[in-house]
């Protein structure tokens, strides 16, 4: 059955964990993403002087969009008149240089005129596509219209260079990202047009071979190596793909496709069944950021980026709304917990690219005739990267969170993800204000009041069951659910050879690890007791919950190799909350752990 999502406009997070991330979020992220974008040349970008010192770079302007649309979501929420100074200025820079036939990009027009839609893979669509979420978001936080009404001279500019004279060098963007927006335009303008122009980027993919560009891009890796309605598993560049199956869903639920439709629920069981971490991060190897073989999820060389992370909620989301089905839900809390959170630091300021699920430190000095470090994630977290497109990302879907909460249909509301919060629905033309008072994921117990009778459909979390708990409230009257959250050792499937042998420590929805400097620098030799009792505990430097567990180490006699001993050492392992690595300096850190 289909579910209406709740849109954050309608949704306050009034305290608790996200609560505390939207604050830092707002005090802190936005900003700090705005100095490096500015220090590095990414606002100047959009005056499109070719004589420039700093020359921009092909998606430069997708991460000033991000940012824009991050901003305006803390806008719509509370004033902020800097923020918004900020993106009048780049808006007027976009008016200035915009060509008289709608075209804007800030790398073509000051550096490459001449190559105008020649080059698939050179990020045209895709910054297209960012610049049009920015002003519809935009326009709906302040009423302001000139942002979105340069963007409509540009999508119908696109609109006739691709659907209806079809010169341009390619036919579909290589990275997939303006089907989405095109979606949201049409939602914001109610112009069929646009979603017309979504659907033919979606459905003209993989009709007939385009370009591979490179030596490690070909066709799976652009999700162009047949036909959407055809395909059945995830295949190539993580980012691309999600956003990609993102748009197949779209056009599912708004044009009623059936085949889309199914192809998007086959493809999401092959990610969630055979290429997705713990964490849910995606897309196991640095080649190409991209999805593999089924089970290849190696933890010290995973990449799982940032933005495969959001990429995927999207996804889910979409999906959730297309079926109403729990499997989606509980995703996005696995992805949200642990893969997402993740990716930026505890104080907000520095951000991953690139998600492990174990660091040796060792590893990252360890020269041969190649560095094999290059194969290696970063140990820490960085302000700005040559490509910056996930501190952005970060931001606008932290600003938007409020919109993973709830969905609804008629038959009540939906509470999908726990957080404290205020809600306004309109159901069936009754106006209903929902209260949710929690404390998640330090435990799982809601309080929920309604200013009307409603029944609302609590999500029993995956790590507890397969369903929703109805509660019928009557209006002004507080019922509470509470559910024991349970501490659990994870094994993963024998077919994933990294981690064969070995646990992973969850509490709820929270994957934990360890840390080398929790642990005396023993990390790699500590065996978990099977029967091991759980120690819940808190870390007052890091501001999080830690477990401790009985373990095991083995002490060697010095020798190269000997003969087995099954002498064993008792000790304690301590462990935090993945989300919280990397926020002490460089460390020894793992997921899974040898278990005996």
């Amino acid at each position: 059955m289909e579910h209406k999502v709740l849109s954050f406009e309608n949704v306050n997070i009034t305290g608790g964990f996200w609560n505390a991330r939207q604050n830092i979020l707002r005090e802190t992220t936005v900003w700090a993403v705005y100095k490096r974008f500015k220090e590095t040349g990414r606002f100047d970008a959009f005056k499109c002087d070719k004589n420039a010192k700093i020359k921009p770079h092909i998606y430069w302007d997708s991460d000033v969009a991000k940012w824009i649309e991050g901003a305006a979501y803390l806008i719509k929420k509370s004033p902020e008149p800097e923020l918004e100074k900020i993106i009048d200025g780049v808006v007027d820079d976009i008016e200035k240089n915009q060509l008289p036939c709608g075209y804007f990009n800030s790398f073509y027009i000051a550096i490459e005129p001449q190559n105008i839609f020649k080059n698939r893979d050179c990020h045209e669509l895709y910054c297209a596509g960012h610049l049009i979420e920015a002003a519809v978001a935009y326009a709906e936080a302040t009423g302001k219209t000139k942002f979105v009404d340069l963007m409509i001279k540009y999508v119908d500019y696109i609109e006739y260079r691709f659907k209806i004279k079809g010169d341009t060098g390619f036919k579909t963007p290589g990275h997939e990202e303006i089907e989405l927006a095109l979606v949201r335009l049409y939602k914001f303008t109610g112009e069929r047009k646009f979603l017309d122009l979504a659907r033919f980027f979606v459905l003209e993919r993989g009709k007939e071979c385009e370009n591979a560009l490179t030596d490690w891009s070909n066709e799976s890796y652009l999700q162009s190596h047949i036909e959407a309605k055809k395909q059945e598993t995830a295949m190539g560049h993580s980012v691309r793909a999600t956003y990609f199956y993102s748009s197949m869903a779209d056009i599912a639920l708004l044009d009623g496709d059936t085949e889309l439709k199914g192809a998007c629920e086959k493809i999401f069981d092959d990610i969630i069944t055979h290429k997705m971490y713990i964490t849910g991060g995606i897309g196991s190897t640095r080649h190409g950021e991209a999805f593999t073989i089924d089970y290849d999820l190696p933890t010290e060389t995973a990449y799982s980026e940032s933005c495969a992370a959001i990429g995927l909620v999207f996804f889910a989301q979409r999906m959730l709304a297309l079926t109403g089905k729990k499997k989606y839900a509980d995703l996005i809390e696995r992805v949200l917990y642990n893969g997402f959170l993740s990716s930026i630091s505890l104080d907000g300021k520095s951000f991953f690219y690139v998600n492990p699920l174990e660091i040796v430190k060792k590893n990252h000095t360890r020269h041969v005739s190649v560095n094999y470090s290059d194969n290696l994630p970063p140990m820490t977290r960085f302000e700005v990267f040559e490509c910056s497109c996930c501190p952005p990302n970060i931001v606008r879907f932290l600003g938007s969170f409020g919109s993973l909460l709830y969905t609804y249909n008629d038959d009540g509301i939906y509470l999908q993800q726990f957080a404290s919060s205020e809600a306004k629905f309109n159901i069936n033309g009754k106006e209903i204000t929902l209260v949710e008072k929690t404390s998640y994921p330090e435990n799982v117990k809601i309080s929920l009041v309604s200013s009307e009778d409603v029944t609302v459909f609590v999500r029993v979390p995956e790590y507890l069951g397969n369903s929703y708990v109805p509660i019928n409230l009557t209006a002004g009257i507080e019922k509470t659910i509470e559910f024991e959250m349970p501490t659990m050792l994870i094994e993963g499937n024998p077919a994933i050879l990294s981690t064969a042998g070995k646990v992973a420590i969850m509490r709820g929805p929270v994957v934990y690890c360890m840390e080398g400097c929790d642990n005396e620098g023993e990390l790699f030799n500590i065996r978990i007791n099977k029967d091991t009792d759980f120690i819940h505990g808190f870390d007052k430097e890091l501001g999080v919950p830690t477990i401790t567990v009985d373990a095991y180490m083995k002490k060697g006699n010095g020798a190269l190799y000997s003969p087995m001993s099954y002498e064993r050492q008792k000790t304690q392992a301590k462990l935090i909350p993945y989300y919280a690595f990397a926020n002490r300096g460089e460390n020894d850190m793992q997921v899974w752990t040898l278990f005996e």
